[in-house]
C-alpha cells in the first residue's frame, strides 16, 4: 500500500511533543485522513533521537501493515523504513463495526504485551452511529492510552464531542494533510487484496480435522461445503494467541485443506466470520449463510435461496460511475442484463433482456430504453416481462438492436390474443442498426407492425439526448451482435461547502437544478428550501462544478477474431468499466471458437487493449459454477483491475 508522506510538518510536530507526556496515544478520524502515514512519520522521527516506537493497526478491513482481518502489533525497523510485524490477532473479519467487540478485545490482548515507550494504536475510521460512538471508549480503555488524537479535514465536525470529553483524557485536534484523500472503495479492494496475497506467499497446504478443533466466531454450516471455501481463518493455540492466518481451499468430510503460513505449534482453535476471497479474486466478506441444522421457518427460506442463488448465479456486480448505478442483475453465470439506473431521475435502461425474474415488475413502468445484443433466447426471453409489465397508460419504450430485431418482438406481439387490452396496448419503437441507418418501428400489441422513417447514425450513436448518448457497434457471432457504450456528457456536482454556507438542505430541487443547467434552461427559476427562488444561471455558478462523464461499455456473444477485437478495442477506448464476456478457459479456446464466444485470456487482453479502467467479466460458462476462480485467475494474468463489488447480493434493485 502506497500512501503520500504529508506535506505539512506541523502536524508530525504536535504528535511528537504530546508523546512526550502521554506516551500512549490513540489515533482517530474518519477513513482517509491519514492516521496510518502520520503514525509512520511520527515512528520514522523517534527512531532518529533514538527511540523506539510500536504501533497497533486497529483497522481489520485495510491496515497499515500487515494482513488483513486481523489487528497487527508492529515495531518502527529504522533500517527498514517501514513497520516489523511482531503479533498479530486473527479477527477473520473485515468489519470493524459490526465486530467491534472482539476487535476490542483484540487490542487488548495485544497492548498488554507492550512494555514502556510510545504506542500508537490506529484506529478504523468508523465515525458514524452507535458504532463508531462505542468504539472511541471502548478502544481507548483496551489499549490503555493516555491521550486521543482526531485527524480529519477541517469542514469535517467532530461527530462524537461528548464521547470525546467524557474519556478524561488529553485531547489533540490536527488537521488532516492536504494530500490526504479517501483511496475509494476500488483502490482499497486492491490494496487489502494485494495485503493478502503477500501474507500467503509463504504459505503452504495443510490439513486440519475440524473434530480436533474449536469452532469460534460465526462459522458456516458444515453441510454447505461451498460456504468454506475461500474463507479467512485464525488458527490459535490453546491459549487463544493466533498462530496464523490461513484461507480455506475446500472442506471435504470433517477435513479442512487451507493455505497457511507454517506453524510453530498444533492449531486447537479455528476463529472464522465472514472474510473471504470472492469469486472474482478480491478479499471481500461473505454473504450470511442461513441457520445450520434446523427446520426451516418461512422467514428462514429466502436466506436459504439468496444462499443458493448466490452459489449458482455467481458474485452479482454493483457499480456507480457517476449518477448511473450499473447492476449485472443474473450475476456472472445467468442471462445477460444489465440495469443501468438513472438516479434521481426514476428511469432505468436495460442492456440485453435475460431472465428478468429478480426484477420487480415496477421497474418495468421506469424503463425508457433496452438496448439488445441480439435475438438469442438468453438475451431477449425476459421481453414477456417487459411487454406484460406496460400494459397500461405508458409512454412507448425504445428498443434498439441489430437487424430483424422488429420482426423477432412483433413475433412475440402477434403470439398474444389483445382483444380486450384496447387504449391500454403495450407500445414499443424498435430501431435496428444496419451500418449507417437505423431503421425505426413501430409496435403496439394487438396491431400491425408500422415501418416509419429511418434516420442516418453517425460515428454509432444511436440514441442522444441531454445528459448521455449510446454508441453501438456490430461484432460478428455468427448473427450480427452489437456491443454498446452508456457515454455521459458532462457530470454536473455539487458543491457542498457552498450548499452548508447557504444553509440550504439537499434535496430533490438540486436534481432539478442540474437537469436545468444541463438543458441550457438558464433563465428556469428553481424553488429553494427557504422558501426563495432563484435563476438557474445563478445557483449554478454558486453550487455546481463539472467533471468529465464515466463511460461504460458492454459487449456479450461475439468470437475472439481479429475483427472483433479491433472494434471492440475503439468502442471501448479509455472506458471506466468495461462490461465483456468470457465463456471458457484458455484450454476451451476450440470450444469458443466453435460456439463463437470469448475464453477468459480474450477477455482480459481486450479490456487491456481499450485501455479500461476496469473490467466486470460475465457470462461464464455454467461448467465453470465450481471453478470459476480459475477463470478469474487467467482474466488476472492479462489484466489485473477487475471490479470488485461488495454488497450487491441477490435481491438489492434500487428504486427511486
Amino acid at each position: 500500500m502506497s500512501e503520500p508522506m504529508p506535506t505539512d510538518t506541523r502536524p508530525v510536530a504536535a504528535l511528537l511533543e504530546l508523546l512526550e507526556r502521554h506516551p500512549r496515544m490513540l489515533l482517530t478520524g474518519p477513513a482517509g485522513s491519514g492516521k496510518s502515514t502520520l503514525a509512520r512519520s511520527a515512528a520514522a522521527a523517534l527512531a532518529e533521537r533514538g527511540q523506539v516506537c510500536r504501533c497497533l493497526a486497529a483497522d481489520p478491513g485495510l491496515p497499515g501493515f500487515g494482513p488483513p482481518g486481523a489487528v497487527c502489533l508492529g515495531r518502527w525497523d529504522e533500517h527498514l523504513g517501514d513497520w516489523q510485524l511482531e503479533a498479530i490477532e486473527a479477527l477473520a473479519t473485515l468489519d470493524s463495526a459490526r465486530f467491534r467487540l472482539p476487535l476490542v478485545e483484540a487490542v487488548r490482548r495485544l497492548a498488554q504485551r507492550v512494555g514502556p515507550g510510545p504506542l500508537l494504536v490506529d484506529a478504523p475510521g468508523v465515525e458514524r452511529g452507535i458504532a463508531g460512538a462505542e468504539l472511541l471508549p471502548a478502544l481507548a480503555g483496551a489499549a490503555g492510552v493516555d491521550a486521543v488524537v482526531r485527524l480529519a479535514p477541517a469542514q469535517v465536525p467532530d461527530p462524537y464531542p461528548h464521547e470525546r470529553s467524557v474519556l478524561g483524557l488529553a485531547t489533540l485536534c490536527l488537521p488532516a494533510d492536504a494530500m490526504a484523500r479517501h483511496p475509494g472503495k476500488q483502490q482499497r479492494r486492491q490494496w487489502r487484496t494485494a495485503a493478502w496475497d503477500a501474507y500467503l506467499a509463504q504459505a503452504r497446504e495443510q490439513e486440519l480435522s475440524l473434530a480436533a478443533l474449536a469452532l469460534l466466531g460465526t462459522p458456516p454450516p458444515r453441510d454447505t461445503a461451498h460456504a468454506w471455501q475461500g474463507r479467512q481463518v485464525g488458527l490459535l493455540d490453546d491459549t487463544g494467541n493466533t498462530l496464523a492466518l490461513g484461507e480455506v481451499l475446500a472442506l471435504e468430510d470433517d477435513m479442512l485443506r487451507l493455505q497457511a503460513p507454517a506453524l510453530t505449534a498444533t492449531p486447537r482453535r479455528l476463529v472464522i466470520r465472514d472474510a473471504v476471497r470472492r469469486r472474482e479474486g478480491g478479499l471481500g466478506t461473505a454473504v450470511p449463510s442461513p441457520p445450520p441444522s434446523k427446520a426451516l421457518s418461512g422467514s428462514e427460506e429466502p436466506a436459504l435461496t439468496l444462499a443458493l442463488d448466490e452459489h449458482l448465479s455467481g458474485p452479482r456486480p454493483t457499480l456507480r460511475l457517476g449518477n448511473v448505478r450499473a447492476t449485472l442483475v443474473n450475476g456472472v453465470f445467468g442471462d445477460p442484463l444489465l440495469h443501468l439506473r438513472l438516479r434521481h431521475h426514476k428511469r432505468s435502461l436495460l442492456f440485453d433482456l435475460g431472465d428478468p425474474g429478480r426484477l420487480p415488475a415496477r421497474l418495468a413502468h421506469q424503463v425508457s430504453d433496452v438496448f439488445i445484443s441480439h435475438a438469442h433466447v438468453d438475451h431477449i426471453g425476459g421481453f414477456l416481462w417487459l411487454l406484460r409489465s406496460r400494459i397500461g397508460d405508458y409512454s412507448a419504450c425504445r428498443i434498439y438492436g441489430p437487424p430483424g430485431l422488429a420482426g423477432h418482438l412483433d413475433g412475440f406481439l402477434r403470439g398474444i390474443l389483445w382483444d380486450r387490452v384496447e387504449e391500454k396496448a403495450p407500445r414499443f419503437e424498435v430501431f435496428e442498426l444496419h451500418g449507417e441507418r437505423l431503421a425505426h418501428y413501430r409496435l403496439v400489441a394487438g396491431q400491425p407492425m408500422k415501418a416509419l422513417s429511418p434516420r442516418e447514425v453517425e460515428a454509432g450513436v444511436i440514441h442522444a439526448e441531454p445528459g448521455f448518448r449510446v454508441r453501438a457497434m456490430a461484432l460478428d457471432h455468427g448473427t450480427p451482435v452489437l456491443a454498446f457504450a452508456y457515454e455521459p456528457e458532462t457530470q454536473l456536482k455539487v458543491r457542498k461547502e457552498a450548499l452548508e454556507a447557504h444553509g440550504w438542505a439537499p434535496g430533490p430541487w438540486l436534481g432539478e437544478l442540474k437537469q436545468c443547467a444541463l438543458a441550457g434552461n438558464s433563465d428556469t427559476y428553481v424553488d429553494l428550501p427557504d422558501g426563495s427562488r432563484r435563476p438557474v444561471a445563478e445557483l449554478a455558478e454558486q453550487l455546481l462544478f463539472s467533471q468529465p462523464g464515466q463511460r461504460l461499455a458492454y459487449a456479450t456473444d461475439f468470437g475472439d477474431t481479429p475483427e472483433n477485437r479491433e472494434r471492440l478495442h475503439t468502442l471501448a477506448q479509455g472506458a471506466e468499466v468495461l462490461f465483456c464476456e468470457a465463456s471458457f478457459r484458455q484450454d476451451q479456446a476450440e470450444q469458443a471458437r466453435r460456439t463463437g464466444h470469448l475464453t477468459a485470456r480474450a477477455c482480459g487482453e481486450t479490456a487491456a487493449a481499450a485501455g479500461v479502467g476496469q473490467l466486470v467479466p460475465f457470462h461464464f460458462s455454467r461448467r465453470h459454477v465450481e471453478d470459476v476462480q480459475e477463470l478469474y485467475e487467467e482474466i488476472r494474468r492479462h489484466f489485473p483491475r477487475l471490479a470488485a463489488t461488495p454488497g450487491s447480493e441477490p435481491g438489492t434493485e434500487e428504486l427511486d
